[in-house]
């Protein structure tokens, strides 16, 4: 995994020792916010705050989007996809004349597929509506046949409550036999026993940076694995090999087990229809490093 970096941190655990602490006030209020986790904020971020990295790192990965295009297709749209980001797979979907509405927090990666939407054919970019706003709290006056949360977007869910409040979301704007699709990582516990000490090289690339052109970087990764939260901590390091400042993007993904997701789906109103193990849909089994979830409301 190889997202974009912006922030420029002095070491991994930077955004942690930043992060507040959960002890409860001494005069607390019904109406006060829980605090700010910053290393989460960080870690569900700074991953798409260089949209042409993103493109660059992901630009082979198109299993997927053959799969969700496929997928809005059969469904005849319209579609909401949650986690729409630049545009990966909501551009696809909109060129085959099926409408979709896509959500996303980040606006540098909005940003960036409105840009893409200037330069698509008119009726293209009339089937594409964008709304900025959180996946847990967005509310739109819209009903869909089929909602998907593509790559990962799920693992941005960190608690129970988050989890619980996407659902409702979804639940809102699914028609009557509407459908949910998304895809998550299987957790490897050999990834999560990884020392966070040490790091994993990968070979140099060019990385792309819209200030500077672009610059041949040597790439690292550390792994922190909370066992608490069930987060796994995942700081990506860049050092320029003619010289510089090098940075660290930190992000951090919520580990799902498989009857974990199934017990929180059933609880919060869904019934799942489907479980595959990859997008040529062949059945989940343990060996499967991706899980595609298919849902109804029951």
């Amino acid at each position: 995994m190889s997202p974009p970096p912006q922030k420029r941190l002095k070491q991994p655990s930077a955004a942690r020792s930043r992060a507040p602490s959960s002890a409860p006030s001494s005069s607390p209020s019904r109406s006060r916010k829980p605090p700010r986790d910053l290393e989460l904020e960080a870690g569900s971020s700074a991953h798409y705050e260089n949209p042409a990295y993103y493109r660059q790192t992901y630009a082979r990965r198109t299993h997927d989007v053959r799969y969700y295009v496929d997928l809005a297709l059969k469904r005849r749209g319209p579609v909401l996809e949650y986690g729409c980001g630049n545009g990966r797979i909501t551009l696809p979907i909109a060129r085959t004349g099926v409408e979709i509405l896509g959500v996303d927090l980040s606006p540098p990666m909005l940003g960036d597929l409105k840009k893409a939407l200037r330069e698509e054919p008119a009726d293209v970019a009339q089937r594409v509506t964008l709304r900025r706003g959180d996946m847990r709290r967005v509310r739109l006056d819209q009903r869909f046949r089929l909602v998907i949360c593509p790559f990962n977007a799920l693992l941005h869910l960190y608690t129970r409550a988050d989890m619980e409040a996407f659902l409702a979301r979804t639940r809102e704007h699914l028609l009557p036999h509407g459908q949910l699709v998304f895809d998550v990582s299987m957790p490897e516990p050999e990834e999560l026993a990884r020392d966070p000490a040490r790091a994993y090289a990968t070979p140099r690339f060019r990385y792309p940076d819209a200030s500077s052109g672009s610059s041949v970087v040597k790439y690292t990764e550390r792994f922190d694995y909370d066992k608490m939260r069930q987060v796994l901590f995942v700081a990506m390091e860049f050092s320029p090999v003619n010289g510089g400042e090098s940075w660290m993007t930190p992000l951090a993904h919520r580990q799902f087990y498989p009857q974990e997701l199934e017990a929180l789906l059933h609880y919060n109103g869904f019934r799942i229809t489907a479980l595959h193990g990859d997008f040529s849909e062949e059945p989940a089994t343990s060996s499967s490093s991706t899980l595609i979830y298919h849902c109804k409301p029951r």
